[in-house]
């Protein structure tokens, strides 16, 4: 299923992402603002939220100037810190792109974090989320690729464990995010290349996608209002098939620990 997805300008709303600093968070916070939205991000480090590579190219890595960009410094693991982003009272929508190594950010941080913003949206009355997850995570794990199964169950078995109880907070009956308008994202092995503007979501396995075009699609599920995808879990690439391209260069690895918050 191929989509070609283009977020209409939507001014006076905000949208709050949670790992703005990370390189999916960049793009995300990113677009946002240039559709003409303000943006509410919760950093770590502030400074460390710029300009995103595939978006902006060249432009890359230089500082995001725009009134409509409010940074607050902060860490998601803290309930006090993740409602400071709410109390404005403008929040549309909430993009959650969490992640780095367990080693630098600890074991339960995507499940902590995210039942935080759970209780702040309910609290603010805010009711569509995106969250991005992986290929491989909850009940798509024969939906990655062979290669990346095995690192799924030995040096990554930490981080999934996180991310599928992540998912859990939303997808499980009763859990306290099941009655908010949520979409789990799971994208395939993610680049830093420009945006394509086509994503495919896949029921089988899932080849390489942009982080720009994984922004595009998670704004699109806390903006559309006919979004086909609210409590569901797409898996997503910009490619059918098998094919898998797992994003190595320097820049990549060097914004790996900024994504999480």
């Amino acid at each position: 299923m191929f989509l070609l997805l283009l977020v209409p300008s939507v001014e006076a709303l905000s949208v709050a992402v949670f790992g703005a600093t990370g390189l999916l968070g960049r793009e995300v916070a990113f677009q946002a603002l240039d559709r003409g939205m303000s943006v509410r991000a919760l950093c770590r480090e502030p400074s460390r939220l710029l300009k995103p590579l595939g978006s902006c190219g060249p432009e890359a890595d230089t500082p995001i100037e725009d009134e409509k960009l409010f940074k607050y410094k902060g860490t998601v693991t803290s309930a006090e810190d993740v409602e400071k982003v709410f109390e404005a009272g403008d929040i549309e929508g909430v993009v959650i792109a969490l992640g780095g190594k367990t080693k630098d950010v600890g074991p339960t941080m995507l499940e902590d974090g995210t039942s935080n913003v759970i209780n702040a949206m309910k609290k603010y009355d805010v009711k569509r989320v995106a969250v991005v997850t992986s290929i491989g995570a909850g009940d798509s794990k024969n939906q990655a690729p062979f290669f990346f199964k095995i690192l799924m169950s030995t040096v990554m078995s930490s981080i999934f464990k996180d991310k599928n109880k992540q998912e859990a907070l939303f997808s499980l009956p009763g859990a306290p995010g099941e009655d908010l308008e949520w979409t789990i994202v799971r994208p395939g092995g993610l680049t830093v290349e420009p945006p394509t503007g086509i994503i495919n979501v896949v029921d089988g396995e899932a080849g390489s996608i942009s982080r720009a075009d994984v922004a595009d699609f998670c704004l699109g599920a806390v903006l559309d209002k006919d979004w086909e995808y609210v409590r569901k879990t797409p898996c997503i690439s910009s490619v059918g098939g098998t094919s898998w391209t797992k994003d190595r260069s320097a820049k990549a690895r060097e914004g790996a620990k900024a994504e999480a918050v």
